[in-house]
């Protein structure tokens, strides 16, 4: 049976919480969070893909977090061609962004197989023909001549500290690209070090911008970091160098 946000109290939330993003989804686009929804209750039986189970808890940290990183290009004025989500896990923000935004190839990188194969059967019963699973590290995916500098947009949630997050992500931007790095708390020593972290790799920092969620109103950060030149072939370093020895950090110099 296909559960129904709106039949489970959440129809006034969604409408107040949709607004926020400066968007408001079409109704196919309902059915298809819906479908969604469903979908990682039956997967989280067997796979353990997410502690979030309650409707509104999905809704506001997986539906409306997902969205609220790529908000500036929701409206479409700045749509992103081709996407990719580093450590995508059961698939946010990476398939919330293609569901939001269609006309975007969406990337969905994990390097956990049974992850990528719960994606995989997932994919075909949302009805998406822009979302491709992928089983890689993104260490390695980022050196090859396919991946590296093709990207409009790359996103990371929980993935990694945010210098190591840069370290994956910029080698996989084309010039003026953007990364998204969603955090949850955000410090003046962190953004020092992601400064220090992403000059050698050829990005800058855009913007941190701070907000609350519109329901439970837990403080969160998108960091917003640009490339402006290409980035070095040693970097991303091989799997496992980035965050035993984080760029900007005595260790990474030795």
């Amino acid at each position: 049976m296909t559960i129904v946000l709106e039949e489970l109290g959440l129809g006034e939330i969604q409408s107040e919480g949709w607004e926020t993003l400066g968007w408001i989804p079409s109704d196919r686009q309902l059915q298809i969070f819906n479908v969604l929804y469903e979908q990682i209750l039956a997967g989280n039986q067997r796979l353990n893909l997410t502690r979030i189970t309650d409707p509104v808890g999905f809704w506001e940290k997986h539906l409306w977090d997902s969205l609220r990183g790529v908000a500036p290009w929701l409206s479409g004025d700045k749509l992103p061609l081709r996407v990719i989500d580093i450590g995508t896990g059961a698939g946010f923000p990476g398939i919330p962004i293609a569901i939001a935004i269609p006309q975007a190839e969406v990337t969905l990188l994990d390097s956990t197989g049974k992850k990528i194969a719960f994606l995989q059967t997932l994919v075909p019963r949302l009805g998406l023909e822009n979302a491709i699973p992928y089983l890689g590290r993104v260490e390695a995916i980022a050196q090859q001549s396919d991946h590296r500098q093709t990207y409009d947009l790359v996103v990371l949630r929980a993935v990694a500290a945010a210098t190591v997050a840069a370290e994956y992500s910029l080698p996989l931007l084309k010039i003026g690209g953007v990364a998204v790095l969603y955090r949850g708390q955000w410090t003046p020593q962190e953004q020092q070090d992601l400064e220090n972290a992403i000059a050698p790799l050829g990005g800058k920092l855009d913007s941190v911008e701070a907000f609350v969620t519109p329901v439970t109103e837990s403080v969160r950060h998108c960091v917003y970091l640009r490339k402006i030149k290409p980035t070095p072939d040693r970097f991303p370093r091989p799997v496992g160098i980035p965050t035993q020895k984080p760029l900007g950090s005595p260790e990474s110099n030795s």
